[in-house]
């Protein structure tokens, strides 16, 4: 028996579907996505905190869902959106199918709806904000009326400090490395590790961390309003700014600390929010984007060797180039619009990347960036022997 479902925006479109996961009612910022895989590993996202998230690909849960591929503890997106659940799923790693997950999880989701149409939508109109309304109540025009008034009410994500809602709330090692194939993920001795790196946590994804810990890195992961004497204290050779889901420009706490940080000599490395942390304690102002960008291929350019890379992308806020102070230099940008992807400070240590380049689950052409973070640690730790 299918249940009803229905999406309804800000701008007072009506989308009518099946509901695919929890009954319920969810509200946020409705946004799309064009990856073609890899919707286990956005639904676990926390970087979609208070995100409806639309996926532009027609079949989504044809490979079902397993326990291996989460980034999160829990479910970052509060929706989700699609065109076409298949009847089956078929993997040799899937242990249930995706629906079934969807309501284990009380996560609120619609199919069988028009995604051209939606995307159209928020493409001219900018990323909007909806209610998805699942059950009985989704049939009736008073759910209607409900769902529309939800969308409306919602505050939108300009403004709004999502990283202390997402993050640690103690500090951890982490000591979980990369997957392989019939092995799963590796485990680390830290006390094998040369190098020790705190990472701050505005809602990291675990892929991120074993990355850093298949590297040689011992990771400390702190809550994202440690204090800086804090970090310093724990004499770290590096220290990382994580993704994560908001607005920066409210995220005093960690531009405090991040500013002092960079005070000293410790190279740092952020992505994504920490990217744009980094840049607002570096001086350098962000913007709220229309429609930010959401998928797994998007294409982006070093600026320094012209070379091309297809990226991993999910961010509805950007650095404003122009606002770029003297000691912030631009490094990658966005080939579909020509936004700030990339910034490095010219008088310290210290770079970052807007696009997820951990390749979980892909493209890896921006995975070397870890590799000049160890470059960075390891070179402060020649200079240090030979002093």
């Amino acid at each position: 028996m299918t249940r009803p479902a229905i999406l309804a925006l800000e701008d007072g479109s009506v989308f009518r579907g099946t509901a695919i996961g929890a009954d319920g009612q969810t509200v946020g910022e409705v946004v799309f996505n064009t990856a073609m895989t890899g919707y286990q590993e956005i639904l676990t996202d926390p970087s979609y905190t208070h995100q409806l998230v639309t996926l532009t690909y027609p079949h989504i849960g044809n490979t079902g869902i397993n326990s291996e591929d989460n980034e999160s503890a829990g479910l970052g997106a509060s929706g989700l959106i699609i065109r076409d659940l298949p009847l089956m799923a078929s993997n040799f790693r899937s242990e249930m199918a995706l629906s079934t997950y969807l309501e284990q999880q009380g996560l609120v989701a619609i199919g069988d709806i028009d995604t051209r149409r939606l995307t159209r939508i928020l493409r001219d109109k900018g990323s909007l904000n909806g209610c998805i309304l699942a059950g009985a109540a989704a049939a009736t025009e008073d759910g209607v009326a409900q769902a529309l008034a939800a969308a409306k009410a919602f505050p939108g994500l300009k403004g709004m400090d999502l990283a202390k809602e997402v993050t640690t709330q103690k500090i951890t090692e982490w000591t979980q490395g990369e997957w392989t194939l019939g092995q799963g993920y590796s485990e680390v001795d830290p006390a094998t590790q040369p190098y020790h790196v705190v990472a701050y946590d505005y809602g990291v994804k675990y892929n991120i961390l074993r990355m850093l810990v298949s590297r040689g890195c011992r990771v400390t992961l702190v809550p994202a309003q440690t204090p800086a004497q804090d970090v310093l204290a724990m004499q770290p050779d590096g220290v990382f700014l994580s993704n994560g889901p908001g607005d920066p420009q409210p995220c005093d706490y960690a531009i405090q600390a991040i500013a002092e940080i960079l005070e000293t000599d410790l190279p740092v490395f952020g992505i994504c929010l920490g990217h744009q942390l980094l840049a607002l304690a570096s001086g350098a102002q962000t913007v709220k984007m229309p429609h930010g960008h959401h998928g797994a291929n998007h294409p982006v350019q070093d600026l320094a060797t012209g070379v091309v890379m297809i990226t991993s992308q999910n961010h509805g806020f950007a650095v404003d180039e122009s606002s770029l102070p003297d000691h912030l230099r631009a490094t990658h940008k966005s080939l579909f619009d020509g936004t700030l992807q990339g910034v490095e400070r010219t008088d310290k240590p210290a770079f970052s990347f807007q696009g997820h380049p951990e390749a979980s689950p892909g493209p890896q052409d921006v995975a070397p960036l870890f590799d000049r973070f160890i470059q960075l640690i390891q070179a402060r730790q020649n200079t240090s022997a030979a002093s």
